[in-house]
């Protein structure tokens, strides 16, 4: 193995338009392998715009911007198969069943199929509720569909956006749970929220921002003091040039669980 990567996010001075509007108006930060970052603000702060930019779905223009050791601004695509966005809407598919969506996204994101059952198990998508088609879930039970495509694939990076939207109590802390776990296991998990009271337990550290920057931070330790930091080689990759040879070769690989897929 090389050399564990020091951080998972790094983005120094970064910025990123909508048209000619800077969403990201050089942003700066840096996320450690297996660390849940919260990102907070008011609307239109720039969070919804920092998942989309670590997902490779908003262009950086300016400034570093490093995913998982990928260069965003040189290969964007390069990311894609080892990050998972869950956004306001689960994008799944209504004629479908439950095992079905979950068994086609990760299928079409390369993923293995052994950790299907697990999650759906894991999210209590059970019994006759696996073969019920999507159309006909409510919005908490389509939201927790979409969390197991992100359990099942397991992705190195995950990205909330408003995770808690449509849950009712028993659901927030399974996803909680889940968070958690997947961070122990080793992913890293930038979350925004407008919901601290219950996006801040599962955070190592807040993030603020304000008009496309980073404007304060601060530690919550939910760790603990004897917990080491997780550390993720490069080697655990996908390099660069052949993730992006991949992406022009293979089928599309829609790896966002949220608002829309991207090929």
């Amino acid at each position: 193995m090389g050399e564990p990567m020091a951080s998972a996010v790094f983005l120094r001075a970064a910025v990123a338009l909508t048209g000619r509007f800077p969403a990201l108006a050089g942003i700066d930060l840096d996320v450690a392998p297996g660390e849940i970052v919260v990102l907070e603000g008011p609307n239109g702060a720039g969070k919804t715009s920092v998942l989309r930019a670590c997902a490779g779905l908003l262009p950086v223009t300016g400034g570093e911007a490093l995913i998982l050791g990928h260069d965003l601004r040189r290969h964007p695509a390069a990311v894609r198969r080892h990050v998972g966005m869950l956004g306001h809407a689960a994008a799944l598919y209504d004629e479908l069943s439950v095992v079905e969506n979950v068994r086609f996204a990760v299928r079409a994101a390369g993923a293995a199929v052994d950790g299907i059952d697990p999650a759906l198990d894991r999210l209590g998508l059970v019994g006759r509720l696996r073969r019920t088609t999507v159309a006909r879930l409510s919005a908490g039970q389509r939201r927790r569909v979409a969390l197991a495509v992100l359990v099942a694939r397991r992705p190195l990076l995950w990205l909330l956006d408003e995770p808690h939207a449509a849950l009712d109590a028993d659901a927030r802390t399974l996803l909680g749970e889940v968070v958690t776990e997947a961070s122990t296991d080793g992913a890293t998990v930038l979350l925004a929220s407008h919901e601290p009271e219950a996006s801040l337990p599962l955070a190592d550290r807040v993030v603020s921002l304000a008009g496309g920057r980073t404007v304060g931070e601060r530690s919550l330790s939910r760790r603990g003091p004897d917990s080491a930091p997780v550390e993720m080689a490069p080697a655990d990759l996908a390099p660069v040039e052949t993730a992006v040879a991949d992406t022009a070769t293979a089928s599309p690989v829609p790896f966002v669980v949220g608002d829309v897929h991207v090929a």
